[in-house]
């Protein structure tokens, strides 16, 4: 989720409790100031009563023409000793006038004459609906709810969009940093404390990634240059040694062997250089290439390979696959592919080759069983050890999808070993 939206919600639930509460609380206050109010008119109106009841004068009429109306009644005793002397209650009452029942506030008191009588005085008047009240508060809240919520997000949009106008800049310009490529200097002026030092951490932190990426471009170039030289003067010197001709049949093959070992690291070596400047993202520049030209320019040099093997090939062009990519890539990107249909095929077995506008399939035979598609494209992964095989090919084949935004799936399906690589 993000921060806006976080932010929002939090803001709008902390509203919502606030005016629940507001709502309940304003309820309350209300009712209480309508019941005092209403109290005091009644206790005013059964003091009335009462003492002219007292007085032997004539009670007001039960209908008088105003909102407040008693019943006067002579009780026992006990019955009055049970009773509060004073209560107040909300009940319904049938206006005769009316005809219609409605809810009304009742004062019910008790109090004994000179002769030492007890009476029950119970004075009523109309009031107000509360469940009218209640959905009237209740609508109230909404509408207040949905103003404050239409002001509050477009004064929230707009603050927080000004205050955080440093962040997103700063955002922005990290999601377009790439190490190895010429990056615009950060220009993100801000009045904010917190912002202005989380930009001079970041300036600092780009600086020493790309001060840091080229001595590790460095290191990688010279350490590779260096193993490889040795490497090259060892396996010259082993040909050398194997024209001498006193040797023995045995330490001819312990030679030989010792060839093909510096040979493997030769390639090794090779192969991890190359995909370290992948991973560095030093293969910066791109072009237009048509994957179609590149396949047939090295497909005849593995022609004979495959012939060797007794493998037979088949193309299925339906289309040209135009890409923007580097160079380069492109042409290893082909080659391990076909490198790797060969390595890991049987003897006289299939590779087949499709081509759409839109992506190519590799396929061939081989091991009769799925392979591990979380592991397969991880480096040195080769299920079974193929001889001449690294394991990096498939490695390297994924890095550079990946540098060059391309998509690639692995599937079995009835014997085949798919590789599809699509944009």
């Amino acid at each position: 989720m993000k921060l806006f939206y976080r932010v929002l919600a939090h803001l709008l639930t902390g509203i919502f409790v606030i005016l629940l509460g507001w709502a309940i609380v304003f309820y309350w206050g209300i009712m209480e100031e309508i019941n005092d109010e209403v109290d005091d008119s009644l206790e005013d109106y059964s003091e009335l009563v009462i003492i002219r009841s007292l007085a032997g004068k004539e009670l007001p009429a039960h209908d008088n023409g105003s909102n407040n109306q008693y019943f006067l009644k002579e009780v026992d005793v006990s019955y009055a000793l049970s009773k509060e002397a004073i209560c107040y209650r909300d009940s319904m009452i049938y206006i005769a006038e009316k005809g219609e029942t409605e809810p009304a506030r009742i004062l019910t008191t008790i109090f004994k004459d000179k002769d030492e009588r007890y009476y029950e005085l119970s004075v009523y008047t109309p009031t107000i609906e509360k469940r009218d009240l209640k959905e009237a508060i209740f609508q109230l809240l909404i509408g207040l709810f949905v103003v404050l919520l239409i002001t509050i997000l477009v004064i929230n949009v707009w603050v927080f969009h000004q205050s955080m106008k440093p962040f997103y800049i700063l955002l922005d310009w990290l999601e377009k940093f790439r190490l190895g490529k010429k990056n615009d200097v950060l220009d993100n002026p801000t009045h904010t404390t917190e912002f202005r030092k989380l930009n001079e951490a970041v300036s600092r932190f780009a600086s020493h990634s790309e001060e840091m990426f080229e001595q590790q471009k460095q290191f990688i170039g010279n350490a590779s240059h260096e193993i490889q030289t040795p490497l090259a003067i060892c396996q010259n010197r082993l040909e050398m040694l194997m024209e001498d001709e006193t040797l023995s049949e045995q330490q001819m093959g312990e030679i030989a062997k010792t060839c093909q070992t510096l040979e493997y690291v030769s390639k090794l070596n090779k192969s991890l250089l190359l995909l370290s400047k992948i991973d560095n993202s030093q293969f910066t520049s791109v072009e237009k290439v048509c994957l179609n030209e590149i396949l047939y320019r090295y497909l005849h040099d593995y022609q004979e390979v495959y012939d060797y093997k007794g493998i037979t090939l088949d193309v299925h062009e339906k289309n040209t696959f135009n890409i923007t990519m580097n160079g380069t890539l492109a042409v290893v990107l082909i080659t391990n592919l076909l490198k790797n249909a060969f390595v890991h095929n049987i003897y006289k077995g299939k590779i087949q080759i499709e081509i759409t506008s839109s992506n190519i399939r590799f396929g061939n035979t081989g091991k009769d069983e799925h392979l591990d598609e979380k592991h397969i494209f991880e480096r040195f992964y080769q299920g079974s050890k193929k001889e001449g095989s690294t394991g990096l090919g498939l490695a390297i084949v994924d890095a550079i999808c990946r540098q060059s935004q391309l998509s690639i799936q692995y599937q079995f399906v009835k014997g085949w070993h798919w590789f599809d690589i699509s944009c």
